[in-house]
């Protein structure tokens, strides 16, 4: 409509109006008073009409208009829940998921590229790979060993723009721990081992420890040990205590008879995992030689009783019998032998005879 010139001024209301917006009274032309953020407010709704200048009644109906605001790419990714923390375990094959992130772009997923995300890592390669479009991570070599390095730390980038030059980036850590599973066999750290016990040694009683190192940790390092049987292991039994295997004596033990045993134990894996079994067997074993120790034993005499004659009138000192001991030790300070004649020295509860027998 035409209402001549300098007729009609033009007036705006509605959001914005006045503090965001203004409005050019002559011409109708519309101005932002203040920067306008997409991500802060998308659109606002104004409404317009034309006025007699002079009176200000309106020459025509309001007009209600959306000013939407256009998206620019001023936002980077942002990984809200980094830095993130994954595992997986030890000798997985290639392409083995591991975790999967997702970075969030604040501006207009509906406009243009400023919101469309690639993935790519930056460090952690050739160990992991990720997807550019979903941000899963998988290992991208097989067979990586805990024993050998447990942890990784994997750099990771979110660019926006479909990755192309000028699109802004951001960074995230994740770190990947590698969780054990039952590869390693239990090792004995000699071919034997030398124990000695006392001959003295009660029955059950410790004659000493061995240990089987295992590279694993937690149930897969977890050792049973057991005598192979044998004639010399049948006077000992094993029993498993931690990662020790305690020897015990099972029989009573005689210098004397038999004074060292030598015999086999194994070390083995108590739970097994079947996707490793082609690499074991999962047990060693070793020699054990146990040494008896000889200890000092009293005299021992043939008989527990003698019983002598002797005459009334037998002079005092002489040798009126003979009794015989032995001496069980190899060696002793005082040794004796077979056959050695003793004067009987009467004890307190006999008497002394020291004097002439008579009726």
């Amino acid at each position: 409509m035409d209402h001549g010139e300098n007729a009609v001024k033009y007036t705006l209301s509605g959001e914005g109006a006045g503090s965001i917006f203004t409005i050019d009274q002559l011409t109708g032309d519309i101005h932002a008073l203040v920067g306008l953020d997409r991500e802060e407010r998308s659109y606002y709704t104004l409404r317009a009409q034309a006025v007699d200048i002079h009176t200000g009644v309106p020459l025509e109906p309001e007009s209600e208009f959306i000013i939407k605001v256009q998206d620019i790419n001023d936002n980077e990714p942002r990984f809200p829940d980094g830095p993130y923390s994954a595992s997986v375990s030890e000798m997985s094959p290639t392409g083995t998921y591991v975790t999967q992130v997702t970075a969030t772009d604040a501006d207009d997923p509906t406009y243009g590229s400023s919101a469309r995300i690639v993935y790519s890592i930056l460090q952690g390669q050739p160990y992991f790979s990720v997807d550019p479009k979903t941000g899963v991570i998988r290992t991208a070599l097989a067979n990586m060993d805990r024993e050998v390095k447990d942890e990784y730390q994997v750099l990771l980038q979110a660019k926006d723009m479909g990755g192309q030059l000028g699109g802004l980036a951001s960074t995230t850590t994740v770190n990947i721990s590698l969780s054990d599973v039952n590869d390693n066999p239990p090792r004995f750290a000699k071919s034997i081992f030398h124990l000695r016990v006392p001959e003295t040694a009660p029955v059950g009683s410790s004659v000493g420890r061995i240990r089987a190192h295992d590279a694993d940790m937690g149930d897969n390092a977890v050792v049973e040990y057991a005598i192979v049987p044998g004639e010399e292991g049948n006077m000992f039994q094993m029993v498993s205590n931690g990662q020790d295997g305690v020897v015990l004596l099972r029989k009573t033990l005689d210098f004397e008879s038999k004074k060292s045993y030598t015999f086999k134990v194994e070390a083995a894996n108590a739970h097994l995992d079947p996707r490793f079994l082609h690499a074991g067997p999962f047990k060693d074993s070793a020699t054990v030689k146990v040494s008896v120790l000889d200890m000092d034993e009293p005299p021992v005499f043939t008989k527990a009783r003698y019983d002598m004659d002797v005459f009334e009138d037998t002079p005092i000192g002489t040798v009126i019998g003979s009794v015989t001991a032995h001496d069980l030790d190899a060696s002793s300070s005082a040794s004796l032998n077979p056959g050695d004649k003793f004067q009987l020295l009467a004890s307190s509860s006999l008497g002394r005879l020291n004097k002439v027998l008579s009726s």
